[in-house]
């Protein structure tokens, strides 16, 4: 979904591309055999390699370079055989080599593209430039002293996949869903936890504004380490809205990167934009080009999983499933699991209206994840089949819900206990209706005189009467005979 923003010379379209870093999925970081795990007391998961100690060299990990390719490979992309790791040089005090390896002529991953599913049912491709590998550096923490920063090494050497998109996107709500689904291939792949709180993925946003119209690239800025897409969405808005008052207002826009503030909504200056000679890029020395065998990379072709738009695509032609449905299921590999074994021998359909319309709305509430559900999969199919038989009602169904998300049980235990099951006798509907009519007889003639919106009202009572118990269709059906006679 585009965004044009309306200025007093006219309309003007934003232009979007995004450098993703997502943290990769391994148990040790990329040049060292240092723990990755989050969340460990400051400067424990530090290796000399990681610290710099003189002499020391870089061993590369191959799992980190298996899970770079398996993610080029599930964003269809060319897997380039041979790579290059390069110094790429810039002080920093969190930074102790003084330079990050990374890569830049020659990256493990070439061209690739994403499909999104736009909120309104369309679909949008956008083409990714590049991934390349390269080394974290570490944490610099401000806030433990009034006089002096402290430096975290921990997060310093770990592996990163820097996903860089072309300028494709035309929108926040576009970036939104690039990144959504982004982070939901490489979860669906495990190549990384997409964890943006705990800065596993994190995100850059190169913004431009154009004319309407026009097809050049104007100059960008950078918006820096992006880390929720509700912030991406709203740094995006406000940038484009910046540039847009400075070309109508006669002035330039420089090339820059800047920060976002999340308590004013509002980017700032950091610094001006790096171009690739700043870094004096070169081959780095400690580590041979990166070869890599065809017959390698097809292994790791076949062992990949069905991916999010495989799915999405059977669950329309093999279960049915509205597009919008299968879209939304998708989207997390734990739903997704979560839907497939709760659908077994059931409605596809009714799996879909009852996880997406009823489960996902009791969990949000209690601000707990589909992993986190008090109750399985199977247990939420058994639910579903006692709507199918008529053992309960619709109605009845919510009610029990509502308890197997409180305690766990199952729902025919809860039906029996709570005495709920639907009552499908016509004999014992019929007697509940003609009492019903009986202490009602004003608007039987109402309703025989033509005034029809009553019946919504026999109807209600009748269901009063029952409980909620009675079967609906039944009550209809039953209802409409006795009025009409």
């Amino acid at each position: 979904m585009s965004m044009i923003i309306k200025g007093n010379t006219g309309d003007w379209e934003v232009v979007i591309g995004l450098e993703v870093h997502a943290q990769i999925t391994s148990k040790s970081k990329l040049f060292s055999g240092a723990s990755t795990e989050f969340g460990s007391e400051a400067n424990m998961n530090v290796s000399l390699i990681d610290a710099a100690m003189p002499g020391m060299l870089p061993v590369l990990n191959e799992v980190c370079i298996r899970q770079a390719v398996k993610t080029g490979l599930g964003i269809n992309a060319k897997i380039n055989l041979r790579s290059i790791f390069d110094r790429k040089n810039y002080f920093y005090a969190d930074l102790p080599q003084g330079y990050q390896i990374s890569q830049f002529a020659d990256p493990i991953v070439g061209e690739g593209e994403i499909t999104l599913d736009m909120p309104d049912g369309s679909t949008r491709t956008i083409g990714v430039e590049r991934i390349h590998v390269e080394q974290d550096a570490g944490k610099s923490m401000h806030d433990q002293s009034p006089d002096s920063s402290f430096i975290d090494l921990n997060r310093s050497g770990i592996g990163l996949m820097e996903i860089v998109s072309k300028p494709d996107m035309r929108g926040p709500e576009e970036a939104a869903e690039y990144m959504k689904k982004l982070r939901s291939i490489v979860r669906y792949l495990d190549t990384c936890d997409g964890d943006m709180e705990k800065g596993s993925m994190r995100c850059d946003a190169n913004v431009s504004v154009r004319p309407v119209g026009s097809d050049e690239l104007r100059t960008r800025c950078e918006i820096k380490n992006l880390n929720s897409v509700k912030f991406l969405q709203a740094a995006i808005t406000y940038e484009a809205n910046r540039h847009v008052e400075a070309y109508e207002s006669g002035e330039e826009i420089d090339q820059e990167t800047r920060l976002f503030n999340t308590a004013t909504g509002e980017t700032r200056t950091m610094r001006s934009k790096e171009d690739a000679h700043d870094y004096r890029y070169f081959p780095d020395p400690d580590l041979l080009p990166l070869e890599l065998t065809q017959a390698y990379v097809d292994r790791i072709k076949e062992e990949l999983p069905e991916l999010p738009d495989q799915k999405k695509l059977r669950y329309i032609e093999a279960l049915g499933l509205p597009a919008y449905d299968a879209s939304v299921i998708v989207a997390d590999k734990d739903n997704a699991a979560f839907f497939e074994e709760a659908a077994k021998g059931h409605d596809a359909k009714l799996a879909s209206n009852w996880m997406m319309a009823e489960l996902f709305g009791r969990l949000n509430k209690q601000n707990i994840s589909i992993h986190q559900c008090p109750f399985t999969a199977q247990q939420f199919g058994d639910l579903l089949g006692l709507i199918e038989d008529n053992t309960i009602s619709g109605k009845i169904a919510k009610e029990v819900l509502d308890v197997m998300v409180e305690t766990g049980q199952d729902a025919a235990v809860i039906v029996e206990q709570k005495g709920l099951k639907q009552v499908t006798d016509t004999g014992a509907i019929e007697a509940m209706i003609d009492e019903v009519m009986s202490a009602n007889q004003d608007k039987v003639e109402q309703y025989r005189a033509g005034k029809d919106k009553l019946f919504g009202f026999f109807v209600g009572q009748v269901m009063k009467a029952s409980q909620g118990k009675a079967n609906p269709q039944a009550v209809n059906e039953i209802l409409k005979d006795k009025l009409a006679a």
